[in-house]
């Protein structure tokens, strides 16, 4: 199989196309065949060598979608062929590859109203929308929460996240054009990025 690896940690150019044996899940694993794979910061941090128990060599890549090929002992919830996506592994790693090992326990059936391309964009973002929302400021039904940078990655998540928790969602972007953003969402003010002091 073809995948994106690395031997020593550094710029961009110590990435190499090679090409590997198909590997084969061990327990609590999914072999599955990788249709899209997410890009992030994270993915320059691992080859930069700058998070801790990155152990080389390693094939990059974190966010993934792609269809079962195999089940590893002490899995439940998949079978064969079914569509699947989510994150790869605690290093952040094995997803630039044909075949990727993700950790069963972090994937999910992939919803049937996205491409895999969308599907393989979403977990990181997603998560952390959550993380910030629930886990974090305990946000609940009926209650107001701000969010900022509502056109960006996390906070498109986080304002639908809020929507469908019940929460009341005012939302900033960067400029009026990026406002209009979220369809079915109310825009109360054309303002200007900036022309208002922003005070807590």
């Amino acid at each position: 199989m073809k995948a994106a690896r690395i031997l020593r940690f550094g710029p961009p150019s110590v990435i190499a196309d090679v090409d590997l044996p198909q590997p084969k899940p061990a327990t609590g694993q999914l072999l599955v065949r990788v249709k899209a794979a997410g890009v992030g910061n994270w993915d320059a941090l691992v080859r930069e060598g700058k998070l801790p128990d990155e152990h080389l060599p390693l094939i990059l890549g974190y966010e993934l979608a792609g269809i079962v090929e195999e089940i590893g002992t002490e899995v439940s919830g998949f079978k064969l062929g079914d569509e699947v996506y989510g994150a790869t592994n605690e290093q952040l790693t094995g997803a630039y590859a044909e075949y990727a090992l993700p950790s069963a326990r972090m994937m999910a059936q992939k919803p049937k109203t996205l491409s895999f391309i969308e599907a393989a964009s979403a977990p990181i973002v997603t998560v952390t929308a959550w993380q910030m929302l629930f886990d974090h400021a305990h946000a609940a039904a009926g209650q107001t929460v701000l969010i900022h940078g509502a056109a960006g990655n996390v906070g498109a998540y986080a304002v639908q996240l809020a929507k469908q928790a019940g929460l009341h969602v005012i939302a900033t972007a960067s400029s009026a054009q990026r406002c209009g953003y979220h369809p079915g969402l109310r825009r109360r003010s054309d303002q200007a990025s900036g022309s208002l002091p922003f005070r807590l």
